[in-house]
C-alpha cells in the first residue's frame, strides 16, 4: 500500500512537515510519527493508511508502487503536477503556516 519511506519522500517534496501532513489528512501528529517510524510497510488500520494517501494524492504526489508502470523499478514517488509550496494554496486551501521542507537526513 504505501511505505515510511514513500511518505517522508512525498513529504519532502511537498515541503511538509509531519505535523501539516497530519492536518491536511485529519490526523494526529502522533499517528503520522508512527506510521512514518514503521520499517518498511506502512501498517494500521485501512481508514487511517486511506486518509494518508488521499491527502498526498490531493496535494500532487503520485505513489509509485512495486508493479507500476515506471522508468525505474521498485517503490517511489513522483510528483503528478506542479506542487504548491509553502505559502500558497494545497489542495484548494492555503498551506499551513510553517510547512517546510526537512532536510535529507530527516526525509530519507
Amino acid at each position: 500500500m504505501i511505505t515510511s519511506a514513500q511518505m517522508r519522500a512525498a513529504r519532502a517534496m511537498l515541503g511538509l512537515d509531519q505535523r501539516a501532513l497530519a492536518e491536511l489528512a485529519g490526523l494526529s501528529l502522533p499517528t503520522v510519527q508512527r506510521m512514518e517510524a514503521s520499517g518498511g510497510q506502512v501498517r494500521g488500520i485501512i481508514d487511517t493508511l486511506m486518509k494518508v494517501i488521499q491527502a498526498l494524492e490531493d496535494a500532487g504526489v503520485e505513489l509509485i508502487g512495486e508493479n507500476s508502470p515506471s522508468m525505474g523499478s521498485g517503490r517511489g514517488v513522483r510528483l503528478r503536477e506542479a506542487a504548491s509550496r509553502p505559502g500558497e494554496r494545497l489542495n484548494g486551501r492555503p498551506a499551513r503556516e510553517g510547512a517546510r521542507l526537512e532536510s535529507a537526513n530527516h526525509a530519507a
